[in-house]
């Protein structure tokens, strides 16, 4: 057999070999540092057949920024921690431990409840482990082997995941540790040169609130101490940003258990809310959008026309309507607007009809995934929804991205796009979906952007485009989508009459680009740690008056910056304290006014501390220029 190698020279391998084999045939150190292999892209354990033509990729102890790499390492990290925890815990029955983004967690039914204070021991005995040396070695059995395998070591969740497996069971052993895993694995434990138990967290098996609550443990991986060391001062940094805390230090926001996963918004928050907003209805005017508003409650029916209802019912805050009938709150505005472009006869010469809505929806979240503005149950999304010919789609969806390109470059963050495909439960034929699919693809290749293939994972109705965008920590966010609809029309009986006087079905871009408002702006205040620009920020100016004589200067001073966000703070605070309280709010620029100001010479403080002087005229262009888009 024959493998292709990146460099697309051909690899002569025994039949049967393992990607091992041929780490192993390229050269003796190249093997003792592979890690993972790439196999027609897909990640696959050293330890598993290649098969005959395959392009294959070894990733080795050197790629330590390359996700996949990352992601078998703290798979066997993971397995570490659950060895290490059963030796210290006897009794405790483990679940399931995957590695996830930035690190792993393993969940677990311990005996007794643990608290925080068990991570540095559990910790101390995995370093016990790495001291020791560890090494995985993979057998598949049967089923029937591993039930009873299990069984015997009273491992009940192991067993159950074996009741719903198919075909021969994979484990992986390490030390006097066995479990049931699919891999991929290291060969040994020398590559895990830096590790770190992170928290503690209930998590419910398979996610049921019904089922049993489990302890989840988290942790992280690297191949090297400063990469472990880089990633603490992140998440060190991510917690002074976080959103929760910020979002009450600057009178922004605030969450209560009497409306779960409700913001209530502050004046200072619904200033920056407002601003997007502005910014919302602006832009979408200049690309042909109009406005529209529709009903939050539709009966049943119609979320079963839509398709929703079987997908979303359980996501859905249901209201009854007399003796017979059933109302749901809205989760989309899909079917909204559906009805509304249903309800008159439509011409070709109408389309593309771009609809927009930035409308309330409920979501009836789980209390458990809850987390600040970033998982809410009132949602408001920046919807639309784009009636078109299929000779429009292109066109359609250059637009929409060239849209997005525009806005996410206003916040300095880095767009990642994501095309996702066809998934199993989907609606339509393969040649619907060749068609739609073909689409995307077009207008992404016509922008030129670089794009990364979810195969499978596209709305039940057609393919989407997920936008991404990576903040100032590095993290990377799904914001907006932009998907390509033919089947949710066609459930309407929607029609347009085309210029062959016949009638036709219209395709739908279905489009969000914030996403939803609430999660956007708790990113942003991420993203900035709360000092916003100055075009976001609640307050932009503060005057700050020396003394009581000061006062009725610097309020007319305000006055005359009337056109921007303008405090005057004078409180009987000292100068130093009203100056530390500004930079604690973050607000951009601090005018000081005393015996020595005047109109032609103003004290300016910026954020960040610099200070200089300024006339009124020169501040006042300075402002608009950064207060306007």
């Amino acid at each position: 057999m024959k493998v292709v190698l990146p460099d697309s020279s051909e690899l002569e391998l025994p039949d049967g070999a393992t990607g091992l084999d041929a780490a192993t045939a390229i050269g003796p150190k190249l093997a003792k540092e592979a890690v993972l292999v790439r196999a027609d892209g897909r990640v696959q354990d050293l330890r598993l057949p290649l098969e005959d033509g395959q392009p294959i990729q070894i990733l080795t102890t050197r790629d330590t920024d390359d996700p996949d790499a990352l992601y078998v390492l703290r798979h066997s990290a993971a397995h570490l921690l659950a060895e290490a925890v059963r030796r210290l815990y006897p009794g405790t029955k483990i679940a399931i431990g995957p590695p996830i983004e930035n690190g792993f967690y393993y969940d677990f039914e311990f005996p007794e409840p643990i608290g925080e204070d068990a991570l540095e021991k559990i910790e101390a005995e995995i370093q016990r482990e790495l001291k020791e040396g560890r090494a995985w070695e993979r057998q598949e059995v049967s089923a029937e082997e591993a039930k009873r395998l299990f069984a015997e070591q009273g491992e009940d969740y192991k067993v159950e995941l074996v009741d719903t497996a198919e075909g021969d069971i994979s484990l992986y052993t390490q030390g006097d540790f066995t479990d049931l895993c699919r891999g991929p694995h290291l060969q040994d434990s020398k590559p895990i040169r830096a590790i770190k138990l992170t928290g503690l967290a209930g998590a419910y098996w398979r996610g049921d609130e019904r089922n049993k609550q489990l302890t989840r443990i988290y942790g992280t991986a690297f191949y090297s101490q400063a990469d472990l060391d880089a990633y603490l001062e992140r998440l060190e940094e991510a917690k002074r940003r976080d959103h929760r805390r910020l979002g009450q230090q600057l009178d922004l926001v605030h969450l209560s258990e009497h409306a779960p996963g409700m913001p209530f918004w502050h004046p200072k928050g619904m200033v920056i809310w407002n601003a997007l907003e502005d910014l919302r209805r602006r832009e979408n005017a200049k690309r042909g959008y109009i406005e529209v508003k529709t009903p939050l409650l539709y009966d049943v029916d119609t979320w079963k026309t839509s398709g929703h209802w079987e997908k979303f019912k359980d996501e859905m805050f249901l209201v009854p309507y007399g003796e017979e009938r059933t109302l749901g709150l809205k989760p989309m505005n899909c079917p909204g607007h559906m009805l509304l472009f249903g309800s008159a006869l439509r011409s070709y010469r109408e389309l593309p009809l771009r609809y927009a809505e930035a409308s309330t929806l409920h979501r009836n979240e789980r209390g458990g995934t809850l987390h600040g503005l970033l998982r809410v149950q009132h949602v408001t999304q920046d919807d639309a929804h784009i009636f078109v010919t299929a000779e429009q789609i292109e066109d359609e969806i250059f637009g929409a991205l060239d849209f997005a390109a525009y806005l996410y470059d206003l916040f300095g963050m880095e767009a990642r796009f994501e095309l996702a495909t066809r998934p199993d439960n989907k609606l339509g034929t393969d040649e619907e979906w060749d068609f739609t699919e073909g689409a995307l693809r077009s207008a992404l290749d016509r922008r030129e952007l670089d794009y990364t293939v979810r195969e499978g994972e596209g709305a039940f109705y057609g393919p989407k485009i997920d936008l991404h965008m990576t903040d100032v920590l590095g993290r990377s966010w799904q914001m907006g989508t932009i998907q390509l609809d033919s089947q949710m029309p066609a459930r309407f009986e929607l029609t347009y009459v085309g210029e062959d006087n016949a009638e036709h079905t219209p395709y739908v871009v279905h489009r969000a680009l914030f996403g939803s408002l609430e999660r956007f702006i708790g990113i942003l205040i991420e993203h900035y740690g709360g000092a916003f620009p100055v075009w976001l920020a609640p307050v932009q100016v503060r005057v700050i008056p020396v003394g009581e004589s000061h006062r009725e200067a610097a309020r007319s001073l305000a006055e005359k910056l009337g056109e921007f966000r303008v405090e005057v703070d004078d409180s009987d605070e000292t100068v130093g304290k009203r100056i530390r309280n500004a930079e604690v709010e973050k607000i951009p620029y601090v005018l000081v006014w005393g015996d020595r100001e005047t109109e032609d010479a103003i004290a300016v403080r910026e954020r960040g501390g610099e200070q200089s002087t300024k006339s009124l005229d020169e501040l006042v262009a300075e402002l608009s220029k950064a207060a306007n888009l």
